[in-house]
């Protein structure tokens, strides 16, 4: 049960195409649920009414005509919205939230796309953010070349793929290598996943981090 006198904790999950971010999302749910700790799961872009209809523009491709910029734009609209009506009231009622994506990924997926100045990315950030930072991102890590097989394998016989699956794999390869500059550089936030462990592994690496940061217990 959330507890109102306490604020809950906040976890994100980043990685590329098919790192397994939503069956890590339900697990960590499900475990944080045995614990009788009440828990959110959301996603971006996406996790409210008006994020959710900005989502279909961003991924359906339409809004690749206004260029990295005009992208990471909306993600940050999108993402005020989320964490006004979804994430802030989660967490201040005690609630945990966990959320597939966040901030890193505007910088990874806009900068690896279109070497948008940093400086233009943080700036983002701070107007659609503020204070509001995860706790504990988990970065689900795993060469470009297995994540994108992942993801072509789950994709439903004859569909397309999405606006970033599509790009090439220079791309997806630069877009590793930025998720993994993230967490280099905030080391006491971020934690490398290797996701290219089986399922159960992962979960269990995921959990090991979990307990030691955020639950206090030795692992």
């Amino acid at each position: 049960m959330a507890d109102p006198h306490h604020q809950g904790k906040f976890i994100t999950l980043e990685g590329g195409e098919g790192a397994g971010k939503s069956t890590q999302v339900r697990a960590i749910a499900e475990r944080l649920a045995a614990r009788g700790i009440e828990t959110l799961t959301t996603r971006e872009p996406g996790g409210s009414a008006k994020a959710e209809e900005l989502r279909e523009v961003i991924l359906s491709g339409f809004a690749k005509q206004f260029s990295p910029i005009g992208e990471a734009m909306l993600f940050s609209a999108a993402r005020i919205d989320h964490l006004d009506q979804t994430i802030r009231p989660a967490l201040a009622r005690g609630v945990w939230v966990v959320c597939d994506r966040f901030m890193d990924s505007t910088q990874a997926y806009q900068g690896a796309l279109g070497n948008i100045d940093p400086r233009l990315i943080k700036a983002l950030e701070r107007v659609a953010v503020g204070p509001t930072r995860p706790d504990l991102t988990l970065i689900l890590d795993l060469p470009a070349e297995i994540g994108l097989a992942r993801a072509a394998a789950r994709r439903k016989k004859g569909a397309a793929a999405d606006r970033f699956e599509g790009e090439d794999l220079e791309f997806h390869q630069a877009l590793r290598k930025s998720f993994l500059e993230i967490a280099a550089a905030e080391l006491e936030r971020c934690a490398v996943i290797d996701a290219a462990q089986d399922v159960d592994q992962v979960s269990a690496q995921i959990w090991d981090e979990i307990r030691r940061r955020l639950l206090k217990e030795s692992v």
